[in-house]
């Protein structure tokens, strides 16, 4: 089997993402990183996924973002409630860029062609790194500063989920058997991984379920959804 790393945060798009590329028949090597999110519970979802699909391996780095903060995850930044206009307080600055970089350390060193994450450009926050211009740059970027990028087969960065709704993620994640219960998206999810109910990801992904006429089998503070 082809090898691929597959960066997995431990919510529902990158649980989807690791489904999706185990049906493409790649061994899936899970990459997560701690970089000092406040809702750290996305990490023990993130393991829990991994075990669930049964991925090849699961490594998770340590960069902490809270030296440089300029986040309400990574910083004493209040999240703020779903809505607002602009790009919110909860863009991380060059998160995606950072984390597409240590994916494309780790596939040099695996020997693999081929890095997937679970940026969306339909249902999203407004963060300019989940748009296809950044993930077309990124690719030519690895593809310039790379040994495989200049002496092998080069690298390619796949989003396949770039041009879906959350309804649409939703659908194919559960024809593929992720069992999204497992999954954390909500930026103040407590220690327990319960979702608040009120920020823009938890609204995103009920909207998704709704959309999608699926139950929703997120896990909130008080047992109800609130968005």
């Amino acid at each position: 089997m082809n090898k691929a790393v597959v960066l997995l945060s431990g919510g529902m798009d990158s649980a989807a993402v690791v489904a999706m590329a185990h049906e493409q028949g790649f061994a899936v090597h899970a990459l997560s990183v701690r970089y000092g999110q406040r809702h750290t519970s996305e990490l023990d979802a993130a393991m829990r996924v991994a075990a669930a699909l049964g991925v090849a391996e699961h490594k998770v780095v340590d960069v902490d973002l809270r030296a440089i903060g300029g986040s309400a995850l990574t910083a004493d930044i209040e999240v703020p409630a779903a809505g607002g206009e602009g790009i919110p307080v909860t863009y991380v600055p060059a998160r995606n860029t950072i984390m597409l970089s240590l994916a494309l350390g780790w596939a040099e060193v695996l020997g693999a062609a081929d890095i997937f994450c679970g940026v969306n450009a339909v249902d999203y926050s407004g963060y300019p790194d989940c748009r296809p211009e950044f993930i077309a740059a990124f690719q030519h970027l690895a593809n310039l500063a790379t040994k495989a990028g200049v002496e092998g087969a080069g690298i390619t960065i796949h989003a396949p989920l770039q041009h879906l709704s959350k309804a649409q993620i939703a659908a194919e994640g559960t024809r593929l058997g992720v069992d999204f219960g497992l999954t954390v998206s909500c930026y103040r999810a407590d220690a327990r991984g319960r979702a608040c109910g009120q920020c823009d990801a938890c609204e995103l992904r009920a909207e998704g379920f709704r959309a999608a006429g699926l139950s929703d089998p997120t896990h909130y503070v008080d047992g109800l959804r609130m968005v």
